[in-house]
């Protein structure tokens, strides 16, 4: 195995779509920890994941996975990664039985004994086709196919989107389990932040193809914050200090990214904490800068 700080390192990713743009985008994975990569629908989460998977070639920039770069050593990387999608990749005329045995001669390090005990925990039947398996069975299933070869690296792409809230605790609660070993790391690109709140430790936001804010995730919420007052003491605050404002009858709720020099430089005004949703919802209106909900 080789050594390696970083388990995902981007480096001034760029990849040009017509009427989209991945734009010079920059960050790290450390090894042994569960990145949120977050951002609403569209905003470029899943043009990063296959570029770094190298099913689309990037038009600029470095990408270095376990320490390889994702071209050169492209099949290496493939032998020790795992990757679950949104929508199950798997045939509907299979059943979890033949997955199983498809997978065995994919993987050198396939391992019959975890796929079964993930395939008992998570109750699924063997002989089911997995086109009558309901949208939290699928998802297991893949969870449980990627979770059986030894994977150092695991990339979630929405993996749980549309799962009610039980079967996305289980999957969460399986995610801290594989992570328990420090060589394993998790990238989980997400539009449900408060999974993310619950496991990451680092964020990344992403919007438009650009990347807004890096992290460690407790740093991230530390420093930002929401200014909340009436729309006379707003028209004092400089814009500079905020990313965004919402706008209500009522009167204003301002994001800040430095809360300690906000607290000092507006005393007699309420400041809040706030959650990565908020962080997320503020930073997508940063360039109309003012708005109502």
């Amino acid at each position: 195995m080789n050594d390696y700080t970083n388990a995902i390192e981007i480096k001034n990713v760029t990849k040009k779509y017509d009427g989209f743009t991945l734009d010079n985008i920059s960050f790290d994975v450390p090894r042994g920890s569960i990145m949120g990569f977050i951002g609403q629908n569209g905003a470029g989460k899943t043009t990063t994941i296959r570029s770094l998977l190298n099913i689309i070639p990037i038009n600029a920039g470095e990408i270095t996975l376990l320490g390889m770069d994702h071209i050169k050593h492209e099949r290496e990387i493939k032998e020790r990664l795992a990757v679950v999608f949104d929508e199950l990749p798997f045939h509907d005329i299979f059943n979890a039985k033949e997955m199983g045995k498809i997978f065995r001669g994919l993987y050198a390090k396939w391992d019959d004994k975890v796929y079964e005990g993930y395939l008992e925990r998570f109750q699924l039947p063997q002989e089911k086709k997995i086109g009558q398996f309901s949208k939290g069975m699928k998802m297991k299933l893949q969870i449980a196919c990627a979770l059986s070869h030894d994977a150092e690296l695991l990339v979630m792409d929405e993996a749980t989107t549309g799962l009610d809230p039980v079967v996305r605790s289980e999957i969460l609660d399986i995610f801290l389990e594989y992570l328990q070993d420090e060589n394993h790391s998790i990238l989980m690109s997400s539009h449900i932040t408060s999974d993310l709140e619950k496991i990451a430790d680092s964020v990344t936001f992403i919007d438009r193809g650009k990347i807004l804010v890096t992290g460690y995730k407790d740093e991230v919420l530390e420093n930002h914050g929401i200014l909340k007052c009436t729309k006379a003491d707003y028209r004092d605050i400089d814009p500079e200090d905020i990313i965004s404002a919402r706008i209500t009858d009522f009167g204003a709720e301002a994001m800040v990214s430095d809360r300690a020099a906000a607290a000092r430089k507006y005393e007699g005004l309420l400041l809040e904490p706030t959650t990565l949703e908020e962080i997320m919802v503020y930073y997508v209106h940063r360039n109309t800068k003012e708005w109502s909900s």
